[in-house]
């Protein structure tokens, strides 16, 4: 075996060994699942095959026993017990879940009790057999001929193809299975790459020993064929494994990513609202992140509330539709067009407050002390109502209690309309239903300030005309 080919052992150990890292914390955290005990298993025993089939730990292991070729039946017992959990996953994975719990119990406890009675055997041939000379990269087809030896030798190889096989079969159905998971779809077709390589390992070594047998000399099919089938399948394997969760983390991870971005337009224009941005940490996770942006966004929209106007809204809905965009987007454009002209409103109403904003009911309670002189109870009588409501002038303020004199026809709802963003106290609020939780079609309507000026020209347009004609 060349210098190359045994650092390839560790290769797959590397790759095994990351597989087992990333599903440990849900195999403890779990622990229950047979499907997830079955999965733990197969790759601690995966590692354990790779990291004593090494030559060097082949040699140690003998050293340190100090008796010759004893790696062979531990070797042997760990690839009969990996080739016991491939069964036991499919086990597990078929109808681990389901009503044949009996079903599934009978065929555990056969599979447990034929593979625990082969390594039982291997001991019991090795123990038999004399194998005096140490062989590190050659055991299989030097002992050949060998009595017991030659059995116990047989004996693996034979469980293992039979394990591989079934696997290999059933794994590769379910990778055709309609309905699957992207990533769980390509995850199967690397197992199922995988363990019909493990066939090729299996072909390889059996027809080495079988040259031997009808005394021809295929050894190299032993010494450099099988051992490279073996490290390439056990990659394979361990990239199956991987590729589901790897593939669904790094694509959620890109999701929440993506969604974060998506709202960079809306959350830049709430900062005119509040005058600040959503925190901002290092050190938080894309999810908080996530979670930040959209808070501030909603805490702001709802800072907008009064000064949203439901009418321009609907007119231009109308002019979405009408222009040609499809329902869902002219939607958000209506949304992204009121809720532009509600920032401006905000902003038109903090630099030049009316005299109607909540100032004016302190100067209107002043104006009216006379008639609080005059009713030494300090009660509010009809005479106050009357000189508040003549002060005020405004629907907005004049209460929504009783009928509303000729200074209070602000529509059949009470609002002011369209033209009144700050006339939405009352019964008749702003709906904000929408803009609460489509926050992205509305963030993302706002990168094309094309359309939205379209739209507001053409939901402006009829507002225009009437104007005109009147």
């Amino acid at each position: 075996m060349s210098h190359g080919l045994y650092v390839s052992f560790w290769l797959p150990t590397v790759v095994l060994g990351a597989a087992l890292a990333i599903k440990l914390p849900s195999i403890l955290k779990l622990w229950r699942d047979p499907l997830l005990r079955a999965v733990g298993g197969l790759l601690v025993f995966a590692c354990a095959v790779f990291v004593f089939a090494a030559p060097k730990t082949i040699a140690w292991t003998n050293r340190v026993t100090g008796v010759p070729n004893i790696a062979a039946p531990w070797v042997y017992s760990l690839l009969t017990a990996l080739s016991a959990s491939w069964l036991l996953l499919i086990i597990a994975w078929r109808n681990g879940r389901t009503e044949r719990s009996a079903q599934t119990r009978r065929a555990t406890r056969w599979v447990v009790s034929v593979y625990a009675g082969v390594v039982v055997a291997l001991w019991v041939l090795f123990a038999l057999a004399d194998v005096p000379v140490e062989q590190i990269r050659d055991l299989d087809t030097y002992y050949a001929n060998t009595p017991f030896m030659r059995e116990e030798i047989l004996l693996y190889l034979l469980a293992h193809t039979v394990a591989c096989s079934v696997t290999a079969r059933l794994v590769w159905n379910w990778s055709r299975t309609e309905g699957l998971d992207a990533w769980l779809r390509w995850g199967l077709r690397f197992l199922g790459a995988g363990y019909v390589t493990n066939l090729l390992f299996s072909a390889a070594k059996l027809t080495a020993v079988g040259a031997r047998w009808t005394g021809h000399d295929l050894d190299w099919l032993n010494t450099d064929i099988a051992p490279s089938a073996a490290c390439i399948a056990a990659t394979l394997v361990a990239v199956g494994f991987i590729v589901p969760h790897a593939g669904q983390y790094l694509q959620e991870r890109w999701r929440i990513r993506r969604r974060h971005r998506s709202l960079k337009p809306l959350s830049r224009l709430m900062r005119d609202v509040t005058g600040a941005r959503e925190p901002f940490d290092l050190r938080a996770t894309p999810e908080l992140r996530l979670i930040r942006r959209e808070t501030f966004i909603r805490d702001a929209l709802l800072q907008l509330a009064r000064h949203l106007d439901d009418d321009l809204r609907a007119r231009s809905y109308d002019a979405g539709v009408a222009l040609g965009f499809e329902r869902g987007r002219a939607q958000a454009l209506a949304a992204a067009v009121t809720l532009l002209d509600a920032v401006e409103a905000r902003g038109r109403a903090l630099r030049h407050p009316e005299p109607s904003e909540p100032p004016e009911p302190r100067e209107a309670a002043r104006t009216a002390s006379p008639v609080s002189l005059a009713d030494p109870s300090g009660s509010s009588g009809p005479t106050a109502r009357s000189a508040r409501s003549g002060l005020s002038g405004s629907p907005g303020l004049s209460g929504s209690s009783g009928p509303s004199g000729p200074s209070g026809s602000s529509g059949p709802s009470g609002s002011s309309g369209p033209s009144g963003p700050s006339g939405s106290s009352g019964s008749s609020r702003p709906d904000t239903t929408y803009l609460l939780r489509e926050i992205q079609a509305v963030s993302r309507v706002l990168r094309h300030p094309v359309d939205i000026q379209a739209v507001r020209t053409h939901a402006a347009a009829p507002a225009e005309s009437l104007s005109t004609h009147e």
